[in-house]
């Protein structure tokens, strides 16, 4: 199922796009997308509703980031080997773990800020993994089953606040608008193989990153498994596993957002997002 929240911010309903990529709306079977929301047996219901039967909506309405009342964003740094390479970084021997604040959360086709007096912000077209139910050191081999879907994350940078202020990656991902989310989260039941599916993303109209997951130093199934360790993932959490090479800072020379720019990105299965940037005022 392709799951999705529409309207405006603050104000979004379920839905799901149907077989046919009709929008059809959910509310009236479940309140929203959140952790509850997320269970196995909580989609195995909307799994068994007959589509056909749900109100269609406006295919114009504004999509909002898939799930709600996330409780925290996992990121994964220099998780493509090739990635690391370009960064002028070792491949890591462990998964390098940071987390995004919960208000840099946006939808997948809003506007993307650049912060007051940036001049380093980045782009970086990410998987990401909606957790489906409580993980607290789970196996390996049991990882997937706690994931409930799979969705597109732009992990927007700001490189001089994540590298040259005073250490902590956490200063440049995090700013407000810096996690575009969506447009929908895909149950796990319809990815078959989430090191399978190739990710690409443009900056008006060039490519610059196109990788597959297959090319993960540690796969999702792995991820799952070593995050758990370190913190418990409740339902709804989301792991952002990190970008394949091509990122602003790899080019030479760099390569940095500017507003008006518009970047263009998707994940095969996971849909499309599209942001234009602007320029930061207090009134935002």
């Amino acid at each position: 199922m392709k799951l999705v929240r529409v309207g405006a911010a603050g104000a979004e309903k379920p839905a799901l796009i149907d077989a046919d990529g009709v929008l059809r709306d959910l509310s009236a079977h479940v309140s929203d997308f959140d952790g509850a929301a997320l269970s196995d047996a909580s989609l195995a219901k909307i799994a068994a509703i007959d589509t056909a039967s749900l109100p269609k909506l406006d295919a114009g309405l504004r999509f909002g980031v898939p799930v709600t009342r996330i409780g925290k964003i996992v990121c994964v740094g220099l998780n493509y080997a090739d990635h690391a390479a370009e960064s002028g970084l070792d491949v890591p021997k462990e998964p390098v773990l940071f987390l995004k604040a919960t208000t840099s959360l946006t939808g997948p086709n809003d506007p993307v800020t650049i912060p007051r007096g940036s001049v380093k912000t980045d782009w970086e077209v990410e998987l990401g993994v909606v957790i489906g139910k409580r993980a607290s050191y789970v196996e390996k081999a049991d990882a997937l089953d706690y994931v409930a879907g799979y969705t597109v994350i732009n992990d927007v940078s700001e490189r001089e606040y994540q590298i040259e202020r005073g250490g902590t990656w956490d200063k440049g991902k995090g700013c407000d608008t810096f996690s575009p989310i969506g447009p929908w989260m895909v149950t796990r039941d319809e990815i078959i193989d989430p090191q399978a599916l190739d990710l690409w993303l443009d900056v008006n109209g060039k490519r610059f990153q196109n990788g597959n997951t297959r090319t993960m130093v540690f796969g999702v199934a792995e991820l799952v498994s070593y995050i758990s360790e370190f913190m418990t993932l409740e339902p709804g959490d989301i792991i952002s596993t990190g970008t394949p090479p091509g990122v602003g800072l790899g080019q030479k020379p760099p390569v940095y957002l500017k507003a008006g720019d518009t970047m263009t990105l998707g994940i095969a299965g996971l849909g499309e997002q599209t942001q234009v940037t602007r320029a930061w005022a207090r009134n935002l």
